[in-house]
């Protein structure tokens, strides 16, 4: 953890000396770390997308078996297993966050930053005014909303409110400068959604789209079939 602490910090100075702001330079320390993460966090993202696919599926075992909970969870687990997606592979992308998260948060702790960004007077203090915690709030229900995250179990539903609230709470008593990465790395992760679902969407709505014209001239040939049948015969 030294290691990652004391790279991180040379990293600050470095951006600082670009662009003599400490805000800025956290701003850009939150990017190279998302985009060193990029390749281990994308098939996540991917893996996000699909689920979002497959919600209708996985609404429709819930409302059938609704009575039956453990065939209900096999059910689920089978559909899961066939479309080769991990329910809990969202959680990856907040953990493998969390060294980096942690080692910046040793490290502004003790920094001594000469000035400080903003309305923020001091990085290593909380936000004053509560800026911070709103959009951490904020952005995260948006990114929740991206992932269409929506669904009819009422404990999920329930958690799924209360993230914001909770990632707002928890950034209200961080370090500005801590929270300034929370909140950039929460908006960087919803560009970068965006990014790699974009493809997988086009890609399933186009396979819908072919199968529906498949099953269109299924039914025209049908058609044109019944059509000879009742003709007369000459």
């Amino acid at each position: 953890m030294q290691y990652l602490e004391a790279g991180m910090k040379w990293l600050l100075e470095l951006f600082h000396g670009w662009t003599g702001s400490y805000g800025l330079a956290v701003i850009l320390l939150t990017v190279g770390i998302r985009l060193l993460l990029w390749p281990l966090m994308a098939p996540q993202f991917k893996v996000a997308a699909k689920m979002r696919m497959i919600q209708p599926k996985v609404a429709a075992l819930q409302e059938k078996y609704r009575d039956r909970p453990e065939e209900m969870q096999r059910r689920l687990l089978q559909l899961y297993k066939e479309e080769k997606v991990n329910p809990f592979s969202g959680c990856l992308p907040i953990l493998l966050q969390m060294p980096f998260l942690w080692a910046l948060y040793n490290m502004l702790r003790v920094y001594q930053f000469e000035h400080g960004f903003l309305w923020l007077h001091n990085l290593r203090a909380p936000d004053p005014f509560y800026i911070l915690p709103v959009l951490s709030g904020l952005t995260t229900y948006l990114q929740n909303y991206i992932s269409g995250s929506a669904t009819n179990d009422p404990t999920t539903k329930g958690m799924t409110a209360m993230m914001p609230l909770l990632f707002a709470a928890i950034t209200a008593t961080l370090p500005a400068g801590v929270a300034l990465y929370w909140v950039t790395s929460t908006v960087f992760s919803i560009g970068q959604q965006w990014v790699v679902s974009r493809p997988l969407v086009g890609q399933v709505a186009g396979e819908g789209e072919g199968g529906r014209r498949r099953g269109g001239r299924a039914a025209g040939s049908g058609k044109g079939a019944e059509g000879g049948e009742s003709g007369p015969v000459r």
